[in-house]
């Protein structure tokens, strides 16, 4: 079963806070509505050597999430991961003026009103690599979702792909996440596989996440996996392909 860290669920009307997973790595969950569904989605925070912190998948900033991450270091790079996680981009560019703000690949050509945002550069010449590399996983252009690994904490962090819903608080939630096979296990959702187009280049990008050496998978809805990571991700990744 999935790992669990405390404070992953917020309490109705307390704000969002960081919490820490490793010495190079926090996250913060925030819970809202979409289209009358009670969701969360997390916010993964990567400390880079320098100091610098790198925001994927952003969530409101609030004056006491804020507070957290500068004592953290700066912030320095807010990564939209997909063309459907960037609900929150702006609220958090607001917050940070001085960080670069990147998209998925089609998320520029979506969001034309988000002032600076700029596509992904190539993994091998990010500013945060070596520390993070990247891939597209191909074959679900709707969503675009780009895949990443944390080499210092053998991180995999996703977004859409694949989820796991420990936490949803109310009965709707937990029917929807039974009705897309996610309540409290991991599988990609029905909702994603029905949007894939191209067998074959999912089944490249598979091999290519899968040559990550991860130990630990952090997922935007909603858990951390700690344990047969890896195993659980190439099982889970067979819906795909």
């Amino acid at each position: 079963m999935p790992g669990q860290h405390g404070g992953l669920v917020n309490p109705q009307g307390t704000p969002v806070v960081l919490h820490r997973i490793t010495d190079q790595l926090w996250h913060a969950q925030h819970r809202f509505h979409v289209n009358g569904l009670a969701v969360s989605s997390r916010m993964s925070v990567v400390q880079l050597p320098g100091g610098q912190l790198w925001l994927h998948s952003p969530v409101p900033i609030s004056a006491a999430l804020r507070a957290q991450l500068c004592e953290l270091g700066e912030v320095r790079y807010i990564v939209a991961p997909s063309k459907t996680h960037h609900l929150f981009l702006a609220d958090c560019a607001a917050a940070f003026p001085q960080a670069q703000l990147f998209g998925a690949p089609g998320l520029r050509a979506k969001r034309p009103e988000l002032a600076g945002l700029q596509e992904l550069p190539e993994p091998a010449a990010a500013p945060w690599a070596p520390a993070l590399d990247w891939a597209l996983f191909e074959g679900i252009p709707y969503a675009n979702e780009t895949v990443w690994f944390h080499r210092p904490s053998a991180s995999l962090i996703l977004t859409d792909l694949l989820q796991c819903w420990q936490h949803a608080g109310s009965w709707q939630a937990r029917l929807y996440a039974r009705l897309t096979g996610v309540h409290r296990q991991l599988a990609a959702p029905r909702t994603v596989r029905a949007l894939v187009r191209d067998r074959a280049a999912a089944r490249r990008s598979i091999e290519r996440l899968l040559a990550w050496p991860f130990e630990r998978v952090l997922l935007a809805h909603d858990a951390t996996l700690e344990q047969d990571a890896h195993a659980s991700v190439a099982r889970a990744l067979r819906a795909l392909a």
